[in-house]
Formats: structure tokens, sequence, C-alpha cells
């Protein structure tokens, strides 16, 4: 069993914080605009001249931002070890083909972000007689759109759980990336298998996702942090270089509920979204 000194622990808590938060409920209601501008406000008040570094997610198509607290880049994820693999309902990017507003959801982070703007037949939205990665208590639908992230990290560790398998003793400020895929799910046997998707191999030395997407565009690179809902109000204090495809792929939705019920993330439902970040004094410029 693995275990974790104090400073270990305290960062493992803000990483994971991304992901433990905002879980799909089963029911909920859609919050007025007013929350939503409750949130931005608190997090402009808790950021304000207080150094902290650019966000994330953003809308990918705008190359605005004025944050001064630059870093640079990681390296390339062919140079890093793949640690965690896991995806949200609906994007938490704007940009590309996912420009469609899911509106303001629960004020949690579910039935928020962003949906793919294309047009689907009746066929691919036709619905499963199952649920899908409905541990937390809501199924995905045929038709919903989800953000797949790949999370990369330098330090020399085996993928796993959480984003606290991207840490490790030897350092505890590795550099991270996150190659970000958009997907469409339809009921479709010939669409994408996502447990292709999220094969791991070791190659070269460093552990891979092997069949991420070559084909949906070049990728929008820029500075930013974790994601997640918990972090509505306040700043993300890690630094990550983000890839975000800009183009769509469709995968069938029945793998995806494959997945979930054994993957070695143990990943079992979709991840809450993140208000997208607008303030340019928290976001990177894009060049």
């Amino acid at each position: 069993m693995n275990k974790f000194t104090p400073t270990k622990l305290a960062i493992f808590s803000s990483l994971a914080a991304a992901l433990l938060v905002g879980a799909s409920p089963a029911i909920s209601k859609t919050v007025g605009d007013d929350v939503i501008e409750k949130n931005r406000a608190a997090l402009e008040m808790n950021t304000d001249g207080k150094g902290f570094g650019p966000q994330s997610p953003r809308d990918i198509d705008s190359k605005e931002g004025t944050n001064k607290r630059v870093f640079g880049f990681a390296a390339p994820s062919t140079q890093m070890n793949l640690c965690n693999i896991h995806f949200h309902k609906n994007a938490e990017h704007k940009g590309g083909e996912f420009t469609t507003y899911a509106g303001n959801g629960d004020g949690k982070g579910y039935m928020t972000g962003f949906k793919y703007d294309g047009a689907l037949s009746a066929a691919e939205t036709k619905p499963v007689n199952k649920n899908i990665c409905a541990a937390k208590g809501g199924s995905l639908m045929a038709g919903d759109t989800i953000e797949l992230h790949y999370v990369y990290t330098s330090n020399d560790i085996k993928p796993g759980p959480t984003l606290g398998a991207c840490l490790s003793d030897s350092s505890m400020n590795p550099g991270l990336r996150v190659e970000g895929q958009v997907f469409v799910l339809v009921n479709d046997d010939d669409a994408l298998d996502f447990e292709d998707l999220a094969k791991v191999e070791q190659r070269d030395g460093y552990y891979q996702a092997v069949n991420i997407p070559n084909n949906t565009g070049t990728p929008v690179e820029y500075i930013g942090s974790t994601t997640g809902p918990s972090f509505n109000e306040k700043a993300s204090p890690l630094k990550v270089s983000w890839s975000v495809r800009p183009q769509v792929a469709k995968v069938d939705i029945n793998s995806v509920g494959e997945w979930c019920e054994s993957n070695e993330f143990n990943e079992d439902h979709a991840h809450g979204v993140r208000n997208l970040v607008t303030n340019e004094k928290l976001l990177s410029p894009i060049k």
C-alpha cells in the first residue's frame, strides 16, 4: 500500500479535488445566472493580486490572456509518463466543434459545460438498455458529450487511480501535461472503441496512451491549471500544460460503459465541470 507523507498528502488533495467534487447526481435543478455570476465574483476576489497562475478551462478559440505568472511548457507527452485517465460530462473547454452551452447546471459542476455542435442520426442516439457509468447516480446517454483527459507527469511512476498517481515522494513539483479530446457518445459499434482509446503501453521507457486520436485537428496548446468544479470560486495552484483538440470524435457508448466497469484507474462515472474561466487576468495568452 502506498504511503503518503504529510506534504505529499496536501498536494495530493489539491490535485484530486478536480476529480472528487462534482460527480453526476441522479437528480438536480438548474441554477440561475446569478449563481454563476457569484462564482465568478468570488473567484476574482480570491485571486486578485495574490499571484496565482493561469487557470483552466478556457475558450480555446480565444487567444486573449494577461496573466503574468507564465511558466514553461512541460515536455511532450511522449517524453512523460501517463499517470491517469478520466473524463468529464460535457466539455469543460469551449471552442472548435463544442461551443453549444449546456446551461448553468446545478451549480456544482453537473449538467453544465459545452456540447458537440453537430447533428447525429436517430440510430446514433438510440437509447441503450442499461445504465452507463452510473456509479454516482447519473447515467450517460447516447448523444452526450464528454471531455477525456489523458494526464501525464514528469515523475517516474506507474498509471493509477486519481491524480495522486501523478505524484511521487522523489518529486513533489512534477511537470504536468493534459492531452484533451472531446467525444460524442453514439450507439454505434462501428464508432471508436473507448477501451482502445484508453489503452496504455510502455514505449521507450514511458507509459503512454497509444491511441489518442491524431485526426481531430491541431491541438491548441496553452498554459493553465487543473480543473473541476471545486475551483469555481478559488484558483487551482497546480501548473499544467494543455493540448486540446478542436474537433469532436464519435465513440461507441457501450464501450464507454464497459470501460467504466473495469479499468486500472478505478473510474466508474463522469466527473463534474468547472465554470469556464473568462477573466483575462486568470488566462495565459495563446500564441
